[in-house]
Order: structure tokens, then C-alpha cells, then sequence
């Protein structure tokens, strides 16, 4: 069970399910780092979560009772994911939980053929290889505690292909093939690895959350894009970024102990048709 001892690393903090992800595990009465970019990226066309979006995270983790650093810093950049750690173990001298929720939509909403080379690898460096340098550099730090939790924001497309995505289904593929070969290596030394595959998310605007718009500005829909989005929900409804947040919680506790290299879906239904 977590407790105001235990201390969790969230990237992709600023806003949406990472957001989500931070307040659940404030009232789970975890010490809280959380990371986001803080700015835009020429790389990525839309806007990325910023500092006062991270900033407010804060103070609504703080208001929950958490103790809560904050990190501006790139998933993708080796010495900021050095400094966070260095940051967390400064302030908190451990590390029990870490949740990889950085991660980007597009560049997306094109036939696999006309990818360009430099989306491919914005798409793979931010997805795959920035949940690859959080968790080696987590485990470092929890193999000497011999324990520890590594949870990676994975998603459907994860699990099964999507028309106009191919570089976003391909990191997320990477990302679950990551999550249970990591977990096979650091399963001896106490930590655990696993994935949550979440599907259509809400943007819920107190989450200030933008993914499921960005994926309809990808694919050019127009109209309520939501509802668009219901068509393929067996249950009729989206995904709340709540339902994510409380997978990630049992998965940062003791209360998953045996759960181990797992991908567990959140997604109403959508990949048992």
C-alpha cells in the first residue's frame, strides 16, 4: 500500500491522464516528481503541456496533501531525465513508483508511405525511447531498495493496428514488447514492470487533457468528434482518465504485488470485438 513514505516519478504530468495519474496517487499518500516538457516542440504540431499547466498540477497535489517537486524537462533529452532522478533522490532519497505517461499523438493522419523520416523518429524517440530512458534510469535506482513499480502509459494501438498511425501504433507496440522484456529482467531484483492500455480517453477540461482532439485533428473530422469516437465503444462510453489513474494506482502499490509484466486494457471493450 502506498503511504506518505513512498515516492513516484510521473512524466507527462502537466495535464490529461498524467494529471489524472498525479492526483490519484496524491490521495494514495505518495510523495510526488513530476515531470513535463513545458513548452512546444517544432516537431510536434500542437501545443505540448506547459509550465503553469505543470505548475497547477502542483498545487492541486499539494492541496491533496502530497509533497511535490516539479521538473520542466524532456523525455527525449538524457540529462534532464538525469537531473529528475538526480532531483527525486535529493529530495526524497528513493524512488518506489515511476509512471510513463510523456508521450504525443502526432505527427500522425498519413498512409505509412508518405511518413516522413524525421516524424518517424520524433514519434518513436518520444513514445519508445523516452519511456526506455525513464525506466532504465528508475531501475537503477530501485534495484539497491529491491523494490519499486514501473508503470508505462502504453494504448490500444498497442495491441492492434490503426489506418493513417503508423508511427504512433509502432511505438506503442515498442512500448508494450519493452514493458514485458524489462519486466522479465527486473522481476528478480523486486521491481515490477507493466502497461496499461488505455482506449478513447474524454478530455475532461479540468484535466485540460487534448489527446482524443488532437487524434480527430489528425484524421480531419469534423463534428462532434467525441461521438465520432463512441461508434466503436461496445459500452457506449469513453474512457475517463479517472479509470486510468485508478489502474495506475493498484499497479504503483502493493495491492498488484504478483502482478508482473501485464498489459491491462482500459478501453470499454473496444479490443474484445
Amino acid at each position: 500500500m502506498a503511504d506518505g513514505d513512498s515516492v513516484a516519478l510521473i512524466t507527462g504530468a502537466a495535464r490529461g491522464i498524467g494529471r489524472a495519474c498525479a492526483l490519484r496517487l496524491a490521495e494514495e499518500g505518495m510523495s510526488l516528481v513530476l515531470m513535463d516538457i513545458g513548452a512546444n516542440t517544432a516537431e510536434v504540431p500542437y501545443a505540448l503541456g506547459s509550465r503553469s499547466q505543470l505548475e497547477h498540477t502542483r498545487r492541486l497535489c499539494s492541496e491533496a496533501g502530497a509533497n511535490t517537486e516539479i521538473f520542466s524537462g524532456d523525455v527525449r533529452n538524457e540529462q534532464d531525465v538525469d537531473e529528475v532522478m538526480r532531483i527525486t533522490l535529493a529530495r526524497f532519497g528513493r524512488l518506489d513508483a515511476a509512471v510513463n505517461c510523456a508521450g504525443i499523438v502526432s505527427p500522425s493522419g498519413r498512409s505509412v508511405d508518405e511518413i516522413s523520416a524525421q516524424d518517424w523518429s520524433t514519434m518513436l524517440d518520444i513514445n519508445l525511447t523516452g519511456p526506455f530512458r525513464i525506466l532504465s534510469a528508475a531501475a537503477r535506482i530501485m534495484k539497491p531498495q529491491g523494490s519499486g513499480s514501473i508503470i508505462n502509459i502504453a494504448s490500444t494501438a498497442g495491441l492492434v493496428g490503426y489506418r493513417h498511425f503508423a508511427g504512433y501504433v509502432a511505438s506503442k507496440h515498442g512500448l508494450v514488447g519493452l514493458t514485458k522484456a524489462a519486466a522479465l529482467d527486473l522481476a528478480p531484483h523486486g521491481i515490477r514492470v507493466n502497461a496499461v492500455c488505455p482506449g478513447s480517453v474524454r478530455d475532461a477540461p479540468e484535466l485540460e487533457g487534448t489527446m482524443l482532439r488532437e487524434v480527430a485533428n489528425a484524421l480531419e473530422l469534423n463534428g462532434d468528434h467525441e461521438q465520432l469516437f463512441l461508434r466503436d465503444q461496445p459500452s457506449n462510453a469513453l474512457v475517463d482518465a479517472a479509470d486510468i489513474a485508478e489502474t495506475v494506482a493498484w499497479l504503483a502499490s502493493g495491492r498488484s504485488r504478483s502482478v508482473v509484466g501485464a498489459v491491462v486494457t482500459v478501453d470499454g471493450g473496444f479490443t474484445s470485438r
